[in-house]
């Protein structure tokens, strides 16, 4: 087989629908635009997600065009067993958790969430911690302070 008598599969390429070109092509006189109306103008039509006048759903609920609450805070979130490197009684901040690699920057506030077990006392300083957390390090008889 050589290049030049390669074909495209049949029915992998159409021509296209050629309209307004007489009766006698099928698609003449109104070229299936019907007779008279919007659609059948030059240039007739309706944009997307017109509805006749009525307010569009897209305008009414802005969570389908993407709503973003401007309210949210974004916490760094970090899980007790991250923690576990640490000698025990080490008071850790949100910087010295910076210094170790744990998050990357202190420009958002820190969540200490309870993925895994702690089994060393630790100090923990954070911005939130949820209620698995906050038992388990209490549990390791460490310490949790919410600095705000």
């Amino acid at each position: 087989m050589k290049q030049h008598e390669i074909s495209s599969p049949k029915g992998a390429k159409k021509a296209r629908k050629r309209v307004g070109r007489g009766d006698s092509s099928g698609h003449g006189s109104y070229s299936g635009r019907g007779m008279k109306g919007q659609n059948a103008r030059s240039g007739g039509g309706v944009r997307p997600n017109f509805e006749g006048g009525q307010l569009p759903i897209t305008k009414a609920m802005p969570m389908m065009r993407g709503f973003t609450n401007i309210f949210r805070i974004k916490y760094q979130e970090v899980n007790i067993d991250r923690l576990l490197d640490f000698s025990p009684n080490t008071q850790i901040t949100p910087q010295v958790m910076v210094d170790s690699g744990i998050i990357k920057n202190t420009n958002h506030p820190v969540k200490i969430l309870g993925r895994g077990d702690i089994n060393v006392p630790l100090v923990v300083e954070a911005n939130k911690f949820t209620s698995s957390a906050r038992t388990k390090i209490e549990d390791a008889g460490g310490t949790v302070r919410e600095i705000r």
